[in-house]
């Protein structure tokens, strides 16, 4: 068999990778894909909607049909592009599943903060707003309301799948409470209290959050079942429940801080309760979940001092404070839930 040829493919590919994100983001924030929902387009219809000038018009579409965001119906000017099944369901503004949220928020902030990759290597210093204003972020996020939306907006679309596949995984039958700590806009409770008629669920966040909470949770119908608690996780004991869960918050913080909020969760559990952190847990080798060790250094650029961690940190330190046994249950794509039984 003749040897495989060498090819710097990938080295290529990885390396101008910017091109395609930007093209990406781009018809995200145009909101490209909410306008082709309504009906498809020729490029000339289009490029008028977004008020484009016509050189880049069908680069710009056709590209996102070489990248496969698009499809078209059709060659020359006359064909027409329309959405993807999967552009559809995730990114039109309309669908209940919609994730570019987080894509406008890679756009208007990460992309330009990830420009400083190699200074926060070299000085282990956050690269975002904190590099201009010296205000942590999420100062600056709760100071500044349409942010702080923005911010939660993005991330309830990248949170959506993977709390969905924990409210249908998790054995919650020996369980009748649960606690959401960092609960933002209280989806994970809304979808647990959904799939478990019998569970009462609280969704806790700082005091600024808690309106934008029970709107949410009232708009699903659920108020009843779930209720919203504010306070700082740091200094306020955590509402006592059977259950209690941070989703994508440990990795926000430092080691001493992660200690912090488990020793927190281990005090507010009964004997038998669970702790459960939602994350892109790194795989104890280090070697394949590349989504979690890019979200570590993105970890890196926000904060600093924060990162990532495997399925054996979150053993350890949860052993450290006291619980007694721990698991991992594989959610969606590169994200677990590492539990911690108490």
């Amino acid at each position: 068999m003749e040897a495989q040829q060498a090819s710097p493919t990938q080295i290529l590919q990885t390396g101008f990778g910017f091109w395609t994100s930007k093209v990406l983001l781009t018809a995200v924030t145009f909101d490209v894909f909410s306008i082709l929902a309504e009906k498809p387009l020729t490029g000339e219809e289009l490029g008028r909607r977004l008020e484009l000038h016509p050189r880049g018009i069908w680069d710009f579409f056709d590209a996102l049909v070489a990248l496969g965001f698009l499809e078209r119906d059709g060659n020359g000017k006359d064909a027409r592009y329309r959405n993807t099944s999967d552009s559809a369901r995730y990114l039109d503004r309309q669908s209940p599943s919609y994730i570019g949220g987080v894509l406008v928020m890679c756009n208007e902030r990460l992309f330009r903060y990830w420009d400083d990759l190699p200074t926060a290597l070299k000085t282990g210093r956050p690269q975002n707003e904190i590099k201009h204003s010296q205000k942590p972020l999420f100062e600056e996020l709760y100071s500044d309301l349409p942010r702080l939306e923005q911010f939660m907006g993005a991330m309830s679309g990248l949170s959506l799948g993977n709390f969905t596949a924990f409210a249908e995984r998790f054995d919650f039958s020996r369980y009748k409470t649960l606690c959401d700590v960092g609960g933002a806009t209280g989806q994970l409770s809304i979808l647990v209290a959904r799939r478990h008629a019998h569970m009462r669920c609280t969704s806790f966040d700082l005091p600024a959050v808690e309106p934008i909470a029970k709107k949410t949770i009232a708009a699903a119908g659920l108020s009843e079942r779930i209720a919203t608690a504010g306070g700082d996780f740091f200094t306020t004991p955590l509402p006592r429940a059977d259950v209690i869960t941070m989703g994508m918050i440990l990795h926000d913080w430092n080691l001493e801080k992660k200690k912090h909020l488990i020793r927190a969760a281990h005090a507010a559990l009964p004997p038998g309760g669970a702790f459960v952190a939602i994350e892109n847990l790194i795989d104890d080798e280090r070697r394949e979940n590349v989504f979690g060790l890019l979200m570590s250094l993105n970890m890196l650029i926000e904060f600093g001092d924060a990162f990532d961690f495997t399925g054996a940190d979150f053993r350890t330190w949860c052993t450290e404070a006291g619980f007694k046994r721990c698991e991992v249950l594989h959610l969606t794509g590169p994200c677990s839930a590492a539990v911690a039984y108490k």
